[in-house]
């Protein structure tokens, strides 16, 4: 009896062994939770400085898609990055809490490098400044013109969606003007050459005041 009841005792550990070794196996087979990488998703990030460029929005969300069609924050404007969580960071911008959300070039860099592009330690109205009164009013108006360099089109209209456009020494730049049409910004040099696209997108994102 005593050894029947060992060998019970023993033959139920070893089940239970099993069983929490299949467990484990599909533990390990979880997904992170959407919008957050498979790292840690809570970080200390903290930067103050300035708008790169003028950031489109809507509501409290400002997405790395930056639709030419929403309003924006105008370049210059003080932001605040209080922490990276995942995929989004919490910012104050000019005093008012919002989220910036890398939704679309997670593969080509980090919420980090994202957030340390579009937070600048300088204030970029220092170069705007300099510019011709012309390719000012443009960047107030965030809208484009023949001639803009690189930096100015950034300023302009922020920077193109990182996944469409790994590389900004490609002939042109894809940008949104809204989630269904695109307008491309061609390059001669360093200079717009053409903007192109559905006229009406043209004709919108064009500065033609002088």
């Amino acid at each position: 009896m005593i050894n029947k009841s060992i060998f019970g005792h023993f033959s139920l550990l070893t089940a239970a062994l099993v069983l929490a070794s299949l467990v484990g196996c599909k533990g390990s087979d979880s997904k992170p939770d959407d919008g957050k990488p498979a790292a840690a998703a809570k970080q200390t990030f903290q930067r103050s400085g300035y708008a790169c460029c003028n950031l489109h929005y809507e509501g409290d969300w400002i997405s790395d898609s930056n639709l030419a069609q929403l309003a924006f924050i105008p370049a210059g404007t003080p932001i605040n990055v209080k922490k990276i969580d995942g995929y989004r960071a919490y910012v104050e911008v000019d005093g008012k809490p919002m989220r910036l959300g890398h939704d679309y070039g997670r593969a080509q860099e980090t919420t980090e490098q994202w957030v340390s592009k579009i937070v600048v330690l300088d204030d970029p109205k220092a170069r705007i400044a300099k510019f011709p009164p012309t390719v000012r009013k443009a960047i107030e108006a965030g809208k484009l013109m023949k001639g803009m360099t690189k930096e100015q089109v950034v300023i302009a209209v922020g920077y193109p969606q990182t996944n469409e456009n790994p590389n900004l020494d490609g002939p042109y730049w894809r940008y949104w003007w809204s989630s269904f049409g695109p307008y491309y910004v061609y390059w001669s040099g360093n200079k717009v050459s053409k903007i192109d696209g559905h006229s009406e997108t043209v004709g919108y994102m064009t500065y033609k005041g002088k």
